[in-house]
C-alpha cells in the first residue's frame, strides 16, 4: 500500500516557525524520524520510504498554502496512490494548542489549503491530521494570528506533540484512519 503525507505550509524562511506552517513541521520530523530527506522535484519538496511494508511518501507543497491542492493532485498521479490513502497534516484554530484530531472526509471547515484540496481532487473524501493552534486572536486577526511564531509557552510543548504527531502518522500509515481517530481523537 502506498501512503502520500502532505504537510501544509508556506514556503519561504519567514513562514518557517509559524503557527500555519506546523504541516510543514510534523513532516520534516517525520521524515528525520524515518529516516528520509526531502528532494526538491515539481511542486514541492518530496521523499519516499518503505516502512513496515508500507510504501510512503511524504510532501511539502512548494504552491503556498492558498494553492496546496494543484501539488498533491500530481503527486497522487504521479505515483498512482488512491485518494484514501491521502492523510493531509494541517493548522486548525478551531481547536485548542497541541490537540489532535483525525477525520476521514469533511469540509475544509474554513482553511483556505484544504479548500483548495477539495477543489483540485474534486472531492472531499480524504484523511486530515488537524493540529490544533488555538483561537487566542482578536476579531478579524485570525490571518496576522496563524502567520505568527509560536508563543514562548507553547514551545516549551512543541517538540513532544509533533513527536507524538509523528507517531500519530506512523500509526495511520500502518493500521488505517479507523485505529488512529479512535486512539488519538
Amino acid at each position: 500500500m502506498k501512503c502520500l503525507i502532505v504537510g501544509l505550509g508556506n514556503i519561504g524562511e519567514q513562514y518557517r516557525y509559524t503557527r500555519h506552517n506546523i504541516g510543514f513541521a510534523i513532516v520534516d520530523h517525520l521524515a528525520k524520524k524515518i529516516n528520509t530527506q526531502f528532494q526538491t522535484d515539481r511542486l514541492g519538496d518530496i521523499s519516499h520510504k518503505n516502512y513496515k511494508g508500507k510504501s510512503i511518501f511524504l510532501l511539502k507543497p512548494s504552491t503556498f498554502m492558498n494553492h496546496s491542492g494543484k501539488s498533491i493532485n500530481y503527486w497522487l498521479k504521479k505515483n498512482k496512490i488512491d485518494i484514501q490513502n491521502l492523510l493531509i497534516v494541517t493548522d486548525d484554530i478551531a481547536l485548542p494548542f497541541g490537540k489532535l484530531r483525525f477525520k476521514s472526509q469533511g469540509s475544509s471547515g474554513g482553511h483556505n489549503g484544504l479548500k483548495s484540496v477539495v477543489e483540485y481532487l474534486l472531492s472531499q473524501q480524504f484523511s486530515r491530521l488537524k493540529f490544533g493552534i488555538g483561537c487566542q486572536f482578536s476579531q478579524g486577526k485570525q490571518a496576522l494570528y496563524v502567520l505568527e511564531n509560536f508563543s514562548a509557552i507553547e514551545k516549551k510543548y512543541l517538540e513532544a506533540l509533533i513527536e507524538k504527531s509523528c507517531q500519530a502518522i506512523l500509526d495511520y500509515c500502518t493500521q488505517g484512519i479507523t485505529h488512529v481517530m479512535n486512539m488519538y481523537n
